[in-house]
């Protein structure tokens, strides 16, 4: 018969902890908590913090757990994946106005369906 230290609540868990420093970089780590672990200790025992400079006392980090944000108490539940999301540096929408701007009118073209007759 099992014993109480046996439960699924005592067994160690794997997840997965991602962060990307740049673009088209990802650097992942799978990492082994106890249960009930939470996503800041997960951040902490990746080792992911020792090799981003840029995560030390980082204000404005986020967390998510399959695509919604996070506090960084949450419990993590075993296979989950824990994004550290970093601050963006320009809002998406002024940076769409930069790049129609620099375009130019001769660079701007209006892209209609792709049929064929």
């Amino acid at each position: 018969m099992a014993g109480a230290e046996d439960t699924p609540m005592s067994l160690p868990m794997q997840v997965e902890v991602a962060f990307s420093p740049g673009p088209r970089q990802i650097d992942r780590v799978r990492v082994t908590l106890a249960a009930g672990a939470s996503a800041a200790q997960a951040l902490a025992a990746s080792g992911l913090v020792a090799r981003h400079a840029e995560l030390v006392g980082a204000e404005g980090l986020a967390f998510g757990i399959g695509g919604r944000l996070v506090a960084p108490d949450t419990p993590m539940q075993p296979g989950d994946r824990l994004d550290i999301c970093r601050p963006l540096k320009v809002d998406p929408k002024e940076a769409r106005r930069q790049r129609y701007r620099a375009q130019g009118e001769g660079g701007r073209r209006r892209v209609s369906g792709s049929r064929s007759r």
